[in-house]
């Protein structure tokens, strides 16, 4: 496939690569432990121009199960580097444009000994380097699912993540069938790889119903009582399922192409409406705890356009170096009073005080209701309102409004 030699990382980049991890992890020594390459760079499932490198640093079990192995790994990385926070602390720094994070993990051979969920992290990764024959495929597969915007594990994304599409691969053998095989997924899907149970109902038996709402079980080839797909949500699921039928009908390299919010695009689409554009300075922090107050804040804004009448024709957002909110908003006036709906009429006590604070009462379908003036009746006077809201003071550092 054409896309493959474009994904596909280069016999160069591949030795450049290695040149930085070396360099990086000759200046980290930490006793007792050993510092092992992580994620896809360590699977060679690794895409172009992926700048992202884990370093799991395993810890000796018995000596270090009752340790703080957060605080000595701190102490052991002599490079300048800043602490993450997560189900257990780890690193991240910065070489040459490469952004490293170092996992401390407890050294288990099997997920029973876990003391944290991090620690079977490396096992994942034996797993898919012992069973992964077609690493081009997983590129593939990440590919277009990046392209569908269903790929990412981050809680503000609820996509597949490299595991799970690894797994998917390893199950069905070549990216062709995974994409075949998924257009015909009708949920319920049930997948054990590893045949750990005799069937669905054994294996319902045993991983947490709440592990297990969004109807995709991929028991973890690692850990029996573990769905590897609790995390995805159903709609990127029914998402990527709709993609799949879609390629299928049409195999272009198009479903490859990694969509970017186009604001010129933006304002000819919503020419004859209105669009709020919110360009927005991130937090610092961990990506995926801001992302999520990203999409907090987005939902937030949603929610406040519904409540006041403005009715919204499409909405999105992205979370990178140019982060922005848009809402395409129909271009119509908003009437100039509202309904304002009281208590229900067998609350008498309630309904006199109503009807003291309010003038021109009226009743219908058995409810009390006033007209007011309605205070926003413009996306003007919205976007004034919402710039100072406390809400979004806590979840972006700050933010500017424009409407088209």
């Amino acid at each position: 496939m054409k896309i493959l030699q474009e994904i596909k990382p280069t016999e160069e980049e591949r030795k450049g690569v290695k040149r930085i991890i070396d360099s990086v992890l000759k200046n980290i020594k930490i006793k007792d432990a050993k510092l092992e390459l992580g994620g896809s760079y360590a699977k060679d499932t690794f895409l172009r121009g992926n700048h992202d490198i884990d370093v799991f640093v395993r810890f000796h079990y018995e000596k270090y199960k009752n340790k703080d192995i957060s605080t000595i790994l701190d102490d052991g990385i002599s490079i300048k580097h800043k602490k993450l926070h997560g189900s257990r602390d780890y690193f991240q720094l910065e070489k040459n444009g490469y952004t490293f994070e170092f996992i401390p993990v407890l050294d288990i051979k099997s997920s029973e000994k876990a003391k944290n969920i991090t620690d079977v992290s490396p096992l994942h990764k034996e797993w898919v380097i012992k069973h992964l024959k077609n690493h081009d495929d997983v590129r593939l597969i990440k590919k277009f699912c990046r392209a569908q915007e269903v790929y990412g594990a981050e809680s503000y994304i609820k996509g597949f993540s490299g595991y799970v599409l690894e797994i998917l691969i390893v199950h069905y053998g070549t990216f062709i069938n995974v994409v075949k095989n998924i257009s015909n997924w009708k949920l319920p899907v049930y997948i054990d790889v590893n045949k750990h149970h005799k069937n669905k109902d054994e294996a319902f038996r045993k991983i947490n119903k709440s592990k297990r709402e969004n109807e995709l079980v991929i028991v973890d080839p690692t850990q029996k009582d573990r769905n590897a797909a609790a995390a995805i949500s159903k709609e990127k699921i029914e998402k990527l399922i709709s993609a799949c039928k879609n390629y299928l009908h049409n195999l272009s390299d198009d479903f490859f192409v990694e969509k970017t919010i186009n604001i010129e695009d933006l304002k000819t689409e919503a020419a004859e409406n209105n669009l709020l554009l919110i360009k927005i300075n991130p937090l610092n922090g961990k990506k995926d705890v801001v992302g999520g107050k990203i999409l907090k804040a987005y939902s937030y804004i949603e929610s406040r356009l519904m409540k006041l009448d403005f009715k919204i024709i499409k909405s999105g957002w992205s979370f990178n170096h140019d982060s922005i909110i848009y809402y395409i908003v129909k271009d119509e006036i908003l009437s100039k009073t509202i309904l304002h709906y009281g208590p229900p009429l067998e609350h008498e006590k309630f309904v006199a005080e109503f009807r003291k604070k309010h003038k021109n009462t009226k009743i219908k379908n058995g409810k009390i209701f006033t007209e007011i003036k309605r205070r926003i009746k413009n996306l003007k006077d919205f976007s004034k309102i919402i710039k100072k809201d406390n809400y979004l003071k806590d979840k972006i550092k700050n933010i500017k409004m424009k409407i088209f």
